[in-house]
C-alpha cells in the first residue's frame, strides 16, 4: 500500500467515524428509547466489546495465538474486577504474559 492510498484510507475512516458520532449525537436528542430498548443497547455494547477482546486475544492473523496471551488477559480481567487502577490492570496483564513466555 502506498503512502497516498494509506492517507486516503485513513481520511475516509476518520470521516466516517466522525459522521457516525455526529449522527448519534444528533439522533440522541430527537429519539427516545423505551426501557427495554435501552437495556438491549447496553447489553449489545457489552457483547461487542467482549467479542473484540476475544478476537484480539485468541486470533493472531490466520493462526490462533498462544495460550500466554489468553492467560494474560484473564489476569487483567481479574485485576479489573478487583477494582485496580487501569495502569495496574495493564501492568498485570503484561507481566503475566511476559513471565509465562519467558518461562
Amino acid at each position: 500500500m502506498s503512502a497516498a492510498s494509506f492517507a486516503v484510507a485513513g481520511a475516509v475512516l476518520a470521516s466516517g467515524t466522525y459522521a457516525l458520532r455526529w449522527g448519534g449525537v444528533s439522533a440522541g436528542a430527537r429519539v427516545s428509547l423505551t426501557d427495554e430498548a435501552a437495556l438491549l443497547v447496553e447489553r449489545a455494547v457489552a457483547v461487542l466489546l467482549v467479542a473484540v477482546v476475544l478476537t484480539g486475544t485468541l486470533d493472531e492473523g490466520v493462526e490462533t495465538s498462544d495460550h500466554t496471551r489468553a492467560v494474560g488477559v484473564v489476569a487483567g480481567v481479574v485485576a479489573a474486577l478487583a477494582r485496580a487502577p487501569l495502569v495496574v490492570v495493564v501492568l498485570v496483564a503484561v507481566l503475566v504474559t511476559a513471565l509465562l513466555r519467558a518461562w
